[in-house]
């Protein structure tokens, strides 16, 4: 008997020690704390709304607390729910860790997020020399403008443009609407290259209209806008005192490549950034009348994961990106 009893003592403190809600739920909280929204979690977890407040309310049910404020049209953290995200956050950020290295082989996959325009003129041409270098490491490209999410492990590594928290810049410089990320906790930020946005016409349009010699010669143009760079503009015109008029005619497009075949066909003036137009090879007669002078309050950044720099490809990745481009920029006008 006393054996016996010893034994169930033994199992049954290992069972207390490891005191754990189910993982799911866990997931469900940790997603909605980030996003403070039910129904962001639900898409991020491909769950539904009501999917996700049972897992809440079974994690509620199982620490005997309530985790968040339900408001009127909101949701946020309790006292006791803010402390439990934090070292929640951090025990799921360990277990993925954990789980890479233990499912690492000779083969590795990383996920690279690029912006659409950057991705097709910059990146895809050179990224042959990466992998030509590092054959073990695969590299497979997401591209798009949306904030991207690194501590939630949809990509390992990212590109974006814009301002990154706490930087000055002049307060003429262009405004960037774009939002790299929606959390900067734990993230390696490496600047790669400033944003400075210069117009493109075709030579066809300008034998046309008249010569572009100086700024305010563009508003005898139309004006092509980005969707993404509302403000784009209004604010290179402001750079040189210039005001954009009511009368001046303006093409809306969803993607930088998308602007520049409008130009090329002769329907107008595109803003575009100068990296963008300078990397594509099939230009037509476009041309770049007037050198960019003032850069954008941001710049293109390469985001990644502080603890993700300890794996090795993922750190080859990054010193790659930032070795190409060191050489474009000292390439530059």
């Amino acid at each position: 008997m006393g054996i016996l009893s010893l034994n169930i003592s033994v199992e049954l403190g290992a069972i207390m020690k490891y005191r754990l809600p189910p993982l799911l739920a866990l997931r469900a909280f940790e997603a909605s704390a980030r996003h403070l929204s039910f129904t962001k979690a639900g898409t991020e977890l491909h769950l539904t709304q009501g999917a996700i407040s049972r897992h809440i309310r079974i994690l509620e049910s199982f620490l005997g607390h309530p985790l968040f404020l339900r408001l009127t049209r909101k949701i946020e953290l309790t006292q006791l729910g803010q402390e439990y995200f934090s070292s929640v956050q951090q025990a799921l950020t360990l277990i993925s860790k954990a789980t890479n290295v233990a499912t690492r082989d000779t083969h590795r996959v990383l996920t690279l997020d690029v912006l659409p325009s950057l991705a097709t003129y910059w990146l895809i041409p050179r990224l042959s020399d990466f992998t030509e270098r590092h054959r073990d490491i695969e590299v497979r490209l997401v591209s798009s403008i949306e904030p991207v999410d690194l501590l939630n492990n949809e990509a390992d590594v990212a590109i974006r443009v814009g301002k990154v928290p706490n930087t000055r810049h002049d307060r003429r410089a262009p405004r960037i609407d774009l939002n790299m990320t929606d959390s900067w906790n734990g993230l390696h930020i490496e600047p790669l290259f400033p944003d400075v946005l210069v117009p493109i016409v075709s030579r066809g349009l300008v034998d046309q209209v008249g010569p572009i010699e100086k700024p305010a010669d563009v508003l005898k143009f139309r004006l092509i806008n980005m969707a993404s760079r509302r403000y784009a503009w209004i604010d290179w015109l402001a750079c040189y005192d210039l005001q954009l008029s009511d009368d001046i005619e303006m093409l809306d497009f969803g993607h930088f490549f998308m602007a520049l075949q409008a130009a090329k066909h002769g329907k107008g003036v595109a803003l575009v950034p100068r990296i963008i137009f300078e990397k594509c090879d099939n230009r037509g007669d476009l041309f770049m009348p007037l050198a960019g002078e003032f850069p954008s309050a941001g710049a293109y950044y390469l985001l990644a994961r502080e603890d993700a720099l300890g794996d090795q490809a993922v750190r080859l990745l990054c010193e790659w990106i930032a070795e190409e481009a060191g050489q474009l920029t000292q390439s530059a006008p």
